[in-house]
């Protein structure tokens, strides 16, 4: 009887594997439903990609960028935009007071 083991001709480090898969990316997706006689208890649905950074922004993902507690630039842009509601309400509110101290003419 004739044991041979055959090997594969080509070889990837690990390395080469994970430079492959954060190039191109990995989703991996599930969903964990619990039932009680025919009642939804939970649900719940969980999505994971794994991939670059410039991948993810190619792909249109960049939470991170607006996220306060990841980014300390989306922290600033979240003060500005508060101040500049803010202001507006403010504009407002001194709009109203003025129309209603201005004297009505018959």
């Amino acid at each position: 009887m004739n044991n041979q083991v055959a090997h594969s001709t080509s070889s990837a480090t690990l390395a080469d594997i994970l430079e492959r898969v954060i190039d191109k990316g990995v989703v991996v997706a599930g969903d964990i439903k619990i039932n009680l006689a025919d009642v939804e208890l939970l649900n719940v649905k969980i999505r994971l990609l794994i991939c670059s950074v410039d991948k993810a922004v190619e792909l249109g993902i960049d939470w991170w960028r607006n996220d306060a507690y990841l980014s300390s630039n989306a922290e600033v842009r979240e003060l500005r935009k508060e101040n500049q509601e803010l202001k507006t309400k403010l504009a407002e509110l001194e709009q109203a007071i003025a129309a209603l101290r201005s004297p009505k003419r018959p």
